[in-house]
């Protein structure tokens, strides 16, 4: 009989390579450093989002110059690679101008909804697939549902206690 009590998740073997979205926060930067303490292969990206011409506005906004700066000095003290990758574009289309047009429109907008379904997630997926990564973490909770019907899915709270049941 084992007296070790079960670890709580074991990487799979190799190759284990993780693309760990980084905001430059506490969250994002303690997910990196329990990967690597869990033997993945850590790679940090980090999304400039902000278009050149609100650069000045968005140095204290999420993901603004000083945030990609931290994230790029947590990972170089964790020793794994950083990047930032030019999403600015896209989000100028997918989450400004929704946020405008919403705006005039009389509605309340919410921008940051658009942001992790158009820019972080979708196009962080695909930065992870492009280098071969198995998988992409973020600070956020998340939890991985087995027998899913598909191979990536962002669930509501409902809708993963639900999956998780019927599991």
């Amino acid at each position: 009989m084992n007296d070790h009590p079960p670890t709580r998740h074991t990487p799979p073997q190799p190759p284990a390579r993780v693309v760990v979205g980084m905001s430059g926060g506490v969250d994002s930067s303690v997910a990196a450093y329990h990967l690597k303490q869990q033997g993945y292969e850590g790679i940090g990206v980090t999304m400039k989002v902000w278009p050149q011409d609100c650069i000045s506005r968005a140095e204290d906004k999420c993901c603004g110059p000083q945030a990609s700066a931290d994230a790029r000095s947590v990972a170089h003290g964790l020793g794994i690679p950083h990047y930032v990758v030019d999403e600015s574009v896209n989000f100028e289309r997918a989450v400004i101008d929704y946020f405008a047009s919403e705006y005039k429109a009389g509605r309340t907008p919410n921008p940051c909804v658009m942001c992790n379904e158009k820019v972080k997630f979708g196009n962080l997926w695909g930065k992870a697939k492009a280098i071969g990564a198995d998988f992409i973490a973020t600070g956020h909770y998340a939890i991985r549902l087995p027998h899913s019907p598909t191979p990536v899915r962002v669930l509501t709270v409902s809708d993963a206690a639900g999956a998780e049941a019927n599991s």
